[in-house]
């Protein structure tokens, strides 16, 4: 027994009553096309549970080719065929055991009665209200659907019920080769599964040769071991005796400079008044300090220079007799470190008697 509710019955009192005069032709499509609806229907109950979403009203027109296209179709086996066509391949959910589904409830819904029929049409009827586009198919085809149903006859429903069962529908009919496809996609697994008994089967021999291989790779680290450690004593002991002979080295060097920096150091007077040198000249006595040669004539040069004093003049003759004496010492000084470089050629001699003060001017006020 089929109930309606308060709600589908206020639907079924906003609905006019009216005649429609069909004949035998029209009356055939008329029924073929509730087919088609309620397959689309059944389909969206099935899939979602009853439970209605935005997308209720959009499945129900595309897969109904009555409500899409405006479609007349002149057998069930046309109707099937539509239909199977489309669940597999608009909606998300695509298979032909769906179209199966649909296609039982239907002929269930059909032996059930006008009642039944009439309780799917409001639900569509509500569901098409609440879209937007699809309001305009309930003023078309849904509205006159149900105000025509309930004056329907209940054995001409029971005949459509039975030739709709007996209609026969299987996956050739649809002519989209699933069966093809589907010995195809049996095959595919099959060669996976034996891709994997294979696979399994390398990885059971893989841990053997790991094995051997670990073997190996022990052997061959522990003769690069050895070889690493005797480096490391070969390589300590160089370093060893380099060290020893840089150490050697350093000292002979030490000893070579040392007088050397001794004859090059200024020593100042305590009451003596500043010394002007000039740029080039420091940078040229510093360059020639590397070679000895050269160390003695930057020397000779240096000790001809005359000097420059800042001091009152009655001071300036007990510098110039200081001058003289200076230079005296110093002529003979060169000498003593030529001898002895053409004999060692190492270092030169720090004289005996220092000079309070070493003076250092230009050649060209020498020269004046």
């Amino acid at each position: 027994i089929v109930v309606f509710s308060e709600e589908e019955r206020e639907q079924l009192r906003k609905f006019t009553n009216k005649s429609y005069l069909l004949d035998k032709r029209s009356r055939h499509h008329v029924y073929l096309g509730l087919i088609d609806i309620l397959l689309a229907y059944c389909y969206e109950i099935c899939v979602n549970e009853g439970e209605k979403n935005v997308e209720s009203s959009w499945n129900i027109r595309k897969l109904s080719a009555t409500l899409c296209w405006l479609e007349s179709f002149s057998s069930v086996h046309d109707v099937l065929v539509s239909f199977g066509r489309r669940v597999l391949c608009y909606p998300l959910h695509r298979h032909f055991r769906l179209v199966m589904r649909a296609f039982s409830d239907t002929v269930m819904i059909l032996q059930l009665g006008k009642s039944a029929v009439l309780k799917c049409l409001l639900d569509i009827h509500k569901i098409f209200m609440e879209n937007d586009p699809a309001y305009i198919l309930n003023d078309l085809f849904i509205t006159d659907y149900c105000i025509w149903i309930q004056k329907a006859k209940s054995k001409k429903l029971a005949a459509l019920s039975e030739s709709l069962r007996k209609a026969p529908l299987t996956k050739s009919h649809i002519g989209f080769e699933l069966e093809e496809l589907e010995a195809a996609a049996v095959l595919v697994q099959e060669e996976e599964r034996v891709l994997k008994a294979a696979g399994t089967v390398t990885r059971q021999q893989l841990p053997s040769s790991e094995s051997e291989t670990s073997d190996s790779e022990e052997s061959s680290s522990t003769s690069s071991s050895e070889t690493e450690s005797s480096d490391s004593d070969e390589l300590e002991s160089s370093t060893s005796e380099d060290g020893k002979i840089n150490s050697f080295q350093d000292t002979l060097q030490e000893e070579r400079t040392a007088p050397l920096i001794d004859c090059n150091v200024l020593r100042q007077g305590t009451t003596t008044s500043m010394f002007e040198l000039s740029d080039e000249k420091s940078k040229v006595s510093l360059q020639s300090t590397s070679v000895p040669g050269k160390l003695i004539e930057e020397l000779e040069k240096q000790m001809r220079t005359a000097i420059r004093l800042s001091e009152q003049p009655e001071e300036l003759a007990t510098v110039s007799g200081v001058l003289q004496e200076q230079e005296e010492n110093h002529v003979s000084e060169p000498d003593r470190c030529s001898k002895d470089t053409a004999g060692k050629g190492n270092f030169l001699e720090v004289p005996s008697k220092t000079s309070p003060f070493l003076l250092i001017c230009s050649p060209n006020e020498d020269e004046d």
